[in-house]
């Protein structure tokens, strides 16, 4: 059995209240109405998507995270809000961290674990982001980038959580696999 699977760091309540709200002022830009707004309780920060995962893959990601895995707790600035295609089919409307040394670091760790757990990543240009809508790749979303009020949230990265990935009847279901923290750096 396979199930799709991604790695992420979760998005707190206080950062996830002022997501939704922003959320609901980029509502009026979805001129189409062809968006489907992620429900604030799914939101994450979706560090490395990982497609299918067999559940023995499951078993070795989590050894080999947690072997691998020396990053030290940081804090994810989101600080503006980008439209891309994810695919020929899907578009995303998401929160976005500029380049952070840190995160890009973090990124890389996840892939080269993943691939050492024998699954392939092409995903060169993917960028970790909260995904606040979807969207058919060809649509009408006119983002005026302009008119959008600043955004200046912060999220912990202090554990990462590999998340399973399922289609409900109102977006995807996310079923947390398994977290592993990440080590504090104590002060001297």
């Amino acid at each position: 059995m396979n199930v799709r699977a991604f790695f992420a760091l979760r998005v707190p309540d206080r950062v996830t209240r002022k997501l939704a709200d922003y959320a609901d002022e980029l509502c009026q830009f979805d001129k189409g109405l062809q968006a489907t707004w992620v429900d604030s309780s799914s939101y994450h920060l979706t560090l490395c998507f990982l497609g299918e995962v067999s559940l023995e893959q499951i078993e070795l990601l989590e050894q080999r995270t947690t072997e691998a895995l020396n990053a030290k707790r940081f804090n994810v600035v989101l600080d503006h809000i980008a439209y891309y295609a994810v695919n020929p089919n899907l578009s995303v409307v998401a929160a976005m961290a500029s380049a952070q040394p840190e995160l890009g670091d973090l990124h890389q760790t996840l892939v080269d674990i993943a691939v050492g757990c024998g699954l392939s990543y092409d995903d060169k240009d993917f960028l970790p982001h909260v995904t606040l809508g979807r969207l058919p790749a060809q649509n009408q979303f006119e983002l005026d980038t302009d008119q959008l009020p600043a955004l200046d949230l912060s999220l912990p990265a202090d554990a990462i959580v590999l998340m399973q990935s399922r289609p409900g009847e109102q977006g995807s279901i996310y079923t947390p696999l398994f977290e592993i923290d990440l080590p504090l750096v104590l002060a001297n």
